[in-house]
């Protein structure tokens, strides 16, 4: 694919999330890598992390010198290994977990104090996509929307095959062409979860899964904290002089021993529902490798012989 990193002088950023303890995996994680490492940090697909596939994703549209990465202190043994390569300037190494909340905030103002126009592009590392390259795709053309429409927050989401009850869901609001492949409405509201009964009438209804990957310019995502989040967004701002100096470790400490616990699903996207857009994306072969049976299913997709028993991911 064409790999159009920057248009018109805006530079592209992205935030990949691996702050998390993955701990829905841990029956597996614990099989593959007989200790209690992360799933992002584990080799699920075939000798790789999932870490290392969305590394490898996400760089099809973005600079690897503009790509940052969410992390927690406890697990510093093992993204010590797995992101060698990464200057400690791109680590956003977060002191305590607080959910996707702070961990996406702390990695926007980081971004922003280096450049205040970035357009940034937010992944989960625990994603498997039969086709990144199309995927990617529809990343590159959200780029460029946001790029024409600086204060627009576009979420992807994706065509469902099945009434998945797991995941949340985006329901689109009527538009013209919202309904086509790759076509971009506002956001009606999100549904976390649903029921059964619930999930079958979403896809009969032309919702979509939320991927959870979204694309913005970082002060349209700031301006989504400031309103709905304001004062974990006014600690971070009042500070952000000291980010990326000697201080900013303790001030780190400080700010998240006040932190409460924050879902960035919940506090932000739920509440800013009709702040947003979402793009309709198909025939990427998408899954969130939360549960075992999903990373079993797509070991079996890429006819990857595991040499552990899926018997013991049960």
């Amino acid at each position: 694919m064409k790999n159009t990193m920057k248009t018109n002088g805006i530079g592209r950023y992205a935030v990949i999330l691996a702050g998390g303890d993955g701990s829905r995996l841990k029956s597996l994680t614990r099989v593959i890598s007989g200790d209690d490492r992360p799933k992002q940090f584990c080799p699920l697909l075939g000798g790789k992390s999932l870490l290392d596939a969305t590394r490898d994703r996400v760089r099809l549209s973005v600079p690897v010198e503009n790509t940052f990465f969410s992390l927690n202190a406890k697990h510093e043994k093992f993204y010590q290994t797995a992101l060698w390569d990464v200057p400690e300037s791109r680590r956003v190494v977060q002191p305590e977990s607080r959910g996707t909340g702070p961990a996406i905030l702390y990695s926007l103002m980081r971004i922003a104090v280096e450049d205040p126009d970035a357009c940034v592009a937010i992944f989960p590392s625990d994603h498997f996509f039969t086709d990144d390259e199309r995927f990617m795709a529809q990343v590159d053309a959200t780029f460029r929307a946001v790029e024409l429409q600086p204060r627009s927050v576009v979420l992807l989401g994706l065509e469902p095959d099945n009434p998945e009850t797991s995941y949340g869901w985006i329901e689109p609001a009527s538009s013209l062409f919202g309904g086509e492949p790759g076509g971009v409405s506002r956001v009606a509201r999100f549904w976390e979860k649903p029921t059964r009964r619930t999930a079958e009438k979403l896809i009969s209804a032309g919702c979509l899964w939320n991927s959870f990957v979204m694309v913005g310019r970082a002060n349209a995502f700031l301006e989504l904290f400031r309103i709905h989040l304001h004062d974990a967004f006014r600690m971070f701002d009042v500070s952000k002089r000291m980010l990326r100096t000697s201080q900013e470790k303790s001030l780190l400490r400080a700010i998240y021993s006040w932190l409460p616990d924050s879902n960035f699903s919940s506090d932000i996207l739920e509440k800013a529902a009709d702040q947003l857009m979402v793009k309709r994306v198909d025939e990427v072969g998408w899954s969130d490798l939360g549960e075992p049976q999903r990373v079993i299913g797509a070991i079996k997709d890429l006819g990857i012989k595991a040499n552990w028993s899926p018997a013991l991911a049960a």
